[in-house]
Order: C-alpha cells, then sequence, then structure tokens
C-alpha cells in the first residue's frame, strides 16, 4: 500500500504544478509507446525494452554508444577466441558468470539462474515474441512450433545446447552465427529460477516445459512483476493510467544509481509531451523531429538530434496472394477497374511500377526535414556497405507507366485497379508515405483508384498474419547490430516480413543463411551485396529512408548517452 501511495502523493504534486525539478533525484519521462507486458519472454516492443534493460541484466553490455564493442557485465569476461572462450570452430562460447551479483529480492544470482533464464527465453516462444533471437543461433530454427503449431524442439537438444560447467555457462551454437554476442548483449535478461518457479512459472524441468509454451500474457506472474539484477527495481506498473515506476537498486553490483527514482508514462500526443518539457513537469520526452526546431534554442531544454537509429522505416509491403474471402480491400475481388485479384502483386512489371512511382527524395526532405538517409535496402548504410552503384530505385513516372503498362500483359492499364494501402493509425510518416504513393499512383492513369486507410495496431497486425492487405506500411527497427537482423526479417521464406507478403526466393534465404554464418568481414560484405541485388531484382518492397532519432531533456539532467540497440534510455549513468 505504501508504494501505490507514494505513487500517487508524487502525480498530485506534478498536479499542483511543482515539477521533477525541485526533485533532484528523479526523472519523469514521457514516452509514446504503451507497456504490453514486463515478461522479458514476451515484450518485443521498443518502450517496454528501453525500460526493461534497465531492470534486468544480461552476460554482457555493450560500451557507451558503441554497437560492436562489449563489456562484461553478468559474464565476468567477453568470450573472444584469443582469451579460449570462443572455440575455434566457432560454436561454443563460454560465460565465466560473476559471483556476488543479487536479485532485488536479496537472492544471488547463480550460473544455473542464467542457463535456466536463456532456456526459458527460447522455449516460452510466445507468438510475435522475441524468442527466435536466441533459437535461431542457439538450436537453428526460429519457431519451437510448425505451422500447425506442433512442438517441434527437442527438450534435451535445448538442454546440452546452453549448459552449466562450474562457475562458466556454456553454449553450443547449431551453427556460426557472426552477431551472437550481439544478441546475449541486448537479450537474454536474467531472472531467479527458484522465484520464477514459486510464482507459478515454469521450473526449468523436462517434463513442464511444454505446459509454458506460448502462453497467454496475462498467465504469467511476470506479467506485471520483475525481479532482475539491474540498477533499478519496479515499484508499481499503473497499467490503466499508463504508468510505470521504479526505483534505484542500492544494493546493484557495479554501485548504486544516482538517479532514485523514476516515473514513465504514456503521453500519446506529442504536443502535451512538449508542454510537460516546456513546463517542467516532464524531464525527458521523445517527441517526434517536427517539434525540434520548436524547441532549440530554448534556455533550458536541450535537444539531441540526429541520433543514428538502427531503423528502415517506412517500407512498402506487397503481399503476393491476398486474402479474398469477404475482404473489403480487394474491392471487387477481381481486375475490372473496381477491385485486384488475389494474385494482383505476384507480377513483377507491376511491383516496378509502384517502386518508379515513389517519390524518395521528396518524402525524405517533405515528411521528415531531412532528418534521415535514403534506404537502399533492407538495413541502413553501417551495418552494410552502399555506394554509388548499389542497385535501387529512384522515382521516375515514366518509367512508372512504363511498366504499367506491361503489367498483367496491358491489362493493368486497360482496366484499372480498385484497393487498399493499410498503415496502423498513429504514424505520421507512415501515413504520408501511402498518401504520397497513392497521389502518385492515381496521376497515371485515371482508372487507377487507392484507398489509404489507418487500423489500430491490434487490427493492423491481425490483418497482417491473415494476408488481408494487398499493401501495406510498416518499419524495422533492429533487435541487434547486424544486418542478419535486416535482411533474415525481409528477405528470408521464415522471416517476419516475407512470410507476411507470402515471398519465397530459395536463392535468397540461401544467402541469408550463408552470410550470418560468414564470419570474415569481406566474404560477409560481398554477400550481402548480392542479397541487394536480389531484392532490387525481385522489387518486393519499397524502402523509403533510415530515420535519425531525436531526445529531448531538461538541461538539469547529466550522463545522457545514446545507443541505436538500446530502444529507450540507459537510466544508470544519468543524475541531474
Amino acid at each position: 500500500m505504501k508504494k501505490i501511495w507514494t505513487g500517487l502523493v508524487f502525480f498530485a504534486v506534478l498536479a499542483a504544478g511543482c515539477g521533477p525539478r525541485l526533485m533532484p533525484d528523479t526523472l519523469v519521462v514521457a514516452h509514446t509507446g504503451e507497456m504490453q507486458s514486463l515478461d522479458p519472454v514476451f515484450s518485443y516492443d521498443g518502450v517496454t525494452q528501453g525500460m526493461m534493460m534497465n531492470v534486468y541484466d544480461t552476460l554482457l553490455k555493450f560500451n557507451g554508444s558503441s554497437m560492436t564493442e562489449f563489456l562484461p557485465s553478468v559474464s565476468e569476461k567477453v568470450p573472444t577466441e584469443e582469451n579460449g572462450l570462443i572455440s575455434k570452430d566457432g560454436l561454443t562460447y563460454t560465460f565465466p558468470i560473476r559471483k556476488g551479483i543479487k536479485f532485488h529480492d536479496g537472492t544471488e544470482l547463480t550460473p544455473e539462474d542464467v542457463r535456466y533464464s536463456l532456456l526459458r527465453f527460447m522455449l516460452s516462444d510466445v507468438a510475435g515474441g522475441p524468442s527466435s533471437l536466441l533459437l535461431e543461433p542457439v538450436l537453428g530454427i526460429t519457431s519451437t512450433r510448425d505451422e500447425n503449431g506442433k512442438i517441434i524442439v527437442d527438450f534435451d537438444q535445448a538442454a546440452q545446447a546452453v549448459r552449466v560447467e562450474g562457475d562458466n555457462v556454456v553454449v553450443r551454437l547449431k551453427k556460426p552465427f557472426a552477431p551472437f554476442l550481439a544478441v546475449v548483449a541486448r537479450w537474454g535478461y536474467i531472472v531467479p529460477q527458484a522465484w520464477v518457479a514459486a510464482n507459478g512459472g515454469w521450473d526449468g524441468s523436462k517434463e513442464t516445459w511444454e505446459k509454458y509454451n506460448n502462453f497467454e500474457k496475462e498467465d504469467s506472474y511476470l506479467f506485471n512483476h520483475m525481479n532482475g539484477s539491474g540498477p533499478f527495481k519496479l515499484v508499481r506498473w499503473d497499467i490503466s493510467g499508463r504508468r510505470l515506476h521504479l526505483a534505484a537498486n542500492e544494493a546493484y553490483f557495479e554501485g548504486a544509481p544516482r538517479i532514485k527514482t523514476i516515473h514513465m508514462m504514456t503521453v500519446s500526443e506529442p504536443s502535451t509531451q512538449r508542454l510537460m518539457l516546456e513546463g517542467g513537469e516532464a524531464d525527458i520526452t521523445e517527441i517526434p523531429v517536427q517539434f525540434a526546431e520548436q524547441l532549440r534554442g530554448k534556455k533550458d531544454i536541450a535537444v539531441y538530434d540526429n541520433l543514428p537509429r538502427l531503423r528502415t522505416d517506412p517500407v512498402l509491403f506487397f503481399t503476393l496472394n491476398i486474402n479474398a474471402k469477404g475482404n473489403p480491400d480487394v474491392g471487387s475481388g477481381k481486375l475490372d477497374g473496381k477491385g485486384i485479384p488475389p494474385d494482383f502483386f505476384e507480377d513483377k512489371d507491376l511491383r516496378k511500377a509502384f517502386l518508379y512511382a515513389f517519390d524518395y527524395d521528396a518524402f525524405l526532405s517533405q515528411s521528415l526535414d531531412g532528418r534521415a538517409t535514403r534506404a537502399y535496402g533492407p538495413a541502413p548504410e553501417g551495418l552494410v556497405f552502399y555506394d554509388a552503384k548499389t542497385p535501387h530505385y529512384n522515382f521516375d513516372l515514366k518509367k512508372a507507366e512504363e511498366y504499367f503498362r506491361k503489367a498483367w500483359g496491358g491489362q493493368v492499364w486497360e482496366k484499372g485497379f480498385t484497393f487498399t494501402i493499410t498503415y496502423n493509425t498513429g504514424s505520421t510518416a507512415r501515413q504520408q508515405a501511402a498518401e504520397m504513393l497513392k497521389r502518385n499512383v492515381e496521376s497515371l492513369n485515371p482508372k487507377f483508384h487507392i484507398d489509404v486507410r489507418g487500423v489500430m495496431w491490434s487490427s493492423f497486425l491481425e490483418k497482417t498474419a491473415l494476408r488481408q492487405m494487398p499493401l501495406w506500411v510498416r518499419g524495422w527497427v533492429a533487435d541487434y547490430a547486424d544486418p542478419h537482423n535486416f535482411y533474415f526479417a525481409f528477405m528470408h521464406r521464415d522471416g517476419r516480413y516475407a512470410q507476411a507478403q507470402g515471398y519465397n526466393n530459395p536463392k535468397a534465404s540461401a544467402l541469408v543463411r550463408k552470410a550470418v554464418a560468414e564470419t570474415h568481414p569481406a566474404r560477409r560484405a560481398a554477400l550481402y551485396r548480392e542479397l541487394q541485388q536480389i531484392a532490387y531484382d525481385d522489387a518486393m518492397q519499397i524502402y523509403t529512408v533510415h530515420p535519425t532519432g531525436m531526445w529531448a531533456m531538461r538541461k538539469e539532467v547529466k550522463g545522457f548517452y545514446d545507443n541505436p540497440v538500446f530502444m529507450g534510455l540507459y537510466f544508470y549513468p544519468m543524475y541531474k
């Protein structure tokens, strides 16, 4: 009751006009997204993951803003071939577990807890969750279930792949996986096995694990409870109020944080975030880039603009075999000017026509005020190399018309079409991308008709899974700093977006697998150049931009540094 009362008093203080500036050891953060679950094996959204890395530790951590240099964390050492903690064949990784780390409930973290946490992360495998990030390197699969929902994992194989040897946790990969350390530095949060089991969760045994595979989020005690070993601990999650409160972990093994209390709140309206920041009712906001100039120059506010991001967004996706049953997005369901048939986008000439009809440079300058770079493929430059010779599409309405006239043996130009482009509500950039494509395409032929419709995120995900959307707009934020995270999602037949599109190019899938197993930088780069050529030739996706990021905060907030991998803020080094 005391914790709840404390949180209510805090927000009463804010309402009375006494902002966080009067509380030197408190941070108030206003963000846009909503948290879905506090269970590390469930949540896959940026705002939850950005919070979660402050509560749970991982085996390694990133060295400041670097995406490729690692520091020890729960593991006392960073595995390398030179120190003998990575085997010569690149398959076995040994992590010596640090002694003396305490969970927030006071119990000591053990190698068994680390092993359990990695296995739980993989084997829980909730639909739409992050388990594939470890399943892929460790077991060579992206799901524990087949397309019919039948479990396909051999528990003994998983248990042998992640094992405890003395004070070490040893992980044996299925095949070499170049970005494995990047994955474990960002994912695989460590939870206490005994605490999870005591609260109705998996006990770690072979006999019971299937019961906890693909659970409903509210079925887990960890849905709204946390017990990590990180620098901050959960005080309260007010779900209906969309607020979450954290307190400093005074026993943190690297030393107590200087900030003692953090209040995170969902504020959906950007203008409200701006007013809260200007009025001192919030210390930090993630206001969209269009507010940058309004805040720049204000004496009390620091704007950290054009921050690098591992993001490709918006991207427009074609669905090859549309589910037309009872689907208003395809109109008549025929190529008769009043709709489109289910296989409408299987025609490559048609897809190329749409790619030439998008005004990439205008979108970059007008919609994002230049705070982005052109996207030539799935992954941003820095993860892959782009130069002037990298194949890509430019805005060219003459070429667009040429390909529209070729499509479907000339029937598209003669008969026209009607269908809907879908984006998720709340994403201004995705909406603008859809509307720009609509205007340009419709300008070519009066028989071309495109509707643009925004739907709620939950409906958007459902329609994606059912392949009901002919053309849809989404984006990708990297789970870890490696091109594989992008190319697998976009081009491998089992990738999230390739599956949703019905895209299956066997050569592309094979190259994606070959590239992630290649550890030689030059040979990896050559494989991704080959994949980029396939992406250009197949014309399955319209890549627009790689946006940068922005944080705005009160100038009294110090110690901030940004890392594109974080998806949020690492509060530990911050102070006022």
